[in-house]
């Protein structure tokens, strides 16, 4: 544990409470999409296999039942509420997610952590996490109007991933000096992803600007 990661967490769960209040109050998850957040939990349940294979700390075990229960909740509310569910905007949210899903098991079964089932898995998660926000940003792309709360759930899990990245890097420095490929390469993947967002995003923060995307 230390300072990034720390920050890192935290954010996360604020993007993922963001987006949960989102829907929540408004009834509306209009300008999300449903494989992001489908995604999330599947990707969460099995990157933390750990929790049953192995016990870390009771920090790591609470926070990442909170991670499941929250992305659980707001897929729950996107496809099965029956007000919510209406207001998903199936037309916009055009990205071909099945492509996504077959790269990352080839990719997961050719460059596995290990030859086990349950680090191909692991290395599906991370893979899959690294792009997963492809068919949110496409999404947000072709939308006229970007919600304040959407766009600040988007910039949050920006911000937890480039924490994540400082936090790897402070660990090479102060522990074990250990390359950690998989991760590292996709979290600079991900991270790079949310680059050209970022910059618009600050941007329209700057000039007080409604937050908008080129096409």
């Amino acid at each position: 544990m230390n300072l990034f990661r720390l920050a890192g967490d935290m954010t996360h769960l604020l993007g993922i409470l963001v987006l949960f209040l989102k829907i929540h109050t408004t009834k509306s998850c209009a300008g999300t999409s449903t494989f992001k957040r489908s995604n999330n939990s599947n990707q969460l349940c099995q990157g933390y296999m750990d929790l049953i294979v192995k016990y870390y700390s009771l920090y790591n075990t609470l926070f990442k039942l909170i991670f499941i229960a929250t992305s659980f909740a707001t897929a729950w509310y996107m496809r099965y509420h029956k007000v919510v569910k209406h207001t998903y905007n199936k037309d916009q949210d055009t990205f071909r997610h099945y492509y996504l899903i077959l790269v990352c098991l080839v990719l997961a079964l050719l460059i596995p952590h290990g030859f086990t089932v349950l680090q191909v898995l692991w290395t599906f998660s991370i893979y899959l996490e690294a792009v997963a926000i492809l068919p949110q940003l496409v999404l947000l792309q072709s939308s006229k109007n970007i919600d304040n709360l959407t766009g600040n759930y988007v910039f949050l899990l920006g911000t937890y991933r480039a924490l994540y990245l400082l936090s790897w890097i402070y660990r090479f420095f102060t522990e074990l000096h250990r390359i950690r490929w998989i991760p590292w390469v996709s979290g600079l993947v991900q991270t790079a992803l949310y680059a050209d967002f970022f910059y618009y995003y600050i941007k329209s923060w700057k000039k007080h600007e409604e937050l908008k995307l080129p096409a």
